[in-house]
């Protein structure tokens, strides 16, 4: 990695009390906008959880650029699946797959999207779920939904709130399709994932999808 960017997160680590602001490890990312994917990689294998998230906040601003080409966003993606086995946290994943995944797949086939529900690592389910961000900020919610209904049953806290969250933020831009899945699936699903996803309906239908889960 750039030695600059090296000494700099040495120097945060040494002056933080106990972990370094998130807020300081992306002004740090985003300081060395020109590090390439090979020092990329060398901080998703560095020491600490701090070098991985300099890492994947570097990927994260790199999928965001307007000038992005193809080359670019796809060497990106292949990067975050090939090293997945180091995205193994859930603000790692949150950092990184709405842009770096769900940016390369938006024009082409989702079908990385369901093999990716289908991992046995919960990090690799969760960036399915995760990756749909970016469809749905663009008013698109079938993949989330369809990505949500596979994952409905997950036994994973983790990827419980992710699924939660995001069919109920997809469900802000069509509520009868958060409404289909939660008619297939509340009495069944997890609670925590059943209390995000019907966070934000009126107090009547969520009381009513929560006695359908009972305790």
């Amino acid at each position: 990695m750039p030695a600059e960017l090296e000494q700099r997160l040495d120097d945060l680590r040494a002056q933080a009390s106990d972990r370094i602001p998130m807020r300081e490890l992306f002004a740090l990312a985003k300081a060395f906008p020109a590090a390439s994917l090979a020092d990329t990689e060398r901080l998703l294998d560095g020491p600490t959880h701090e070098h991985k998230v300099v890492a994947v906040s570097l990927m994260d601003f790199r999928a965001r650029r307007k000038k992005i080409d193809d080359d670019e966003r796809r060497a990106l993606y292949e990067l975050y699946r090939r090293r997945h086995d180091r995205i193994d946290t859930w603000d790692l994943v949150d950092r990184a797959a709405p842009h770096v995944v769900g940016g390369w797949l938006h024009p082409r086939p989702r079908a990385p999207l369901d093999e990716l529900a289908a991992s046995e690592h919960w990090y690799e389910r969760r960036t399915a779920i995760v990756a749909t961000w970016y469809f749905i900020r663009l008013g698109e919610t079938a993949d989330t939904f369809r990505i949500g209904a596979t994952l409905a049953h997950d036994p994973v806290e983790l990827v419980q709130k992710a699924v939660g969250g995001w069919v109920r933020e997809a469900g802000k831009r069509d509520g009868a399709a958060l409404r289909a899945l939660l008619d297939a699936h509340a009495a069944t699903m997890p609670r925590t994932a059943l209390r995000y996803a019907v966070e934000q309906l009126p107090a009547e239908e969520k009381a009513h999808y929560l006695g359908l889960r009972g305790h």
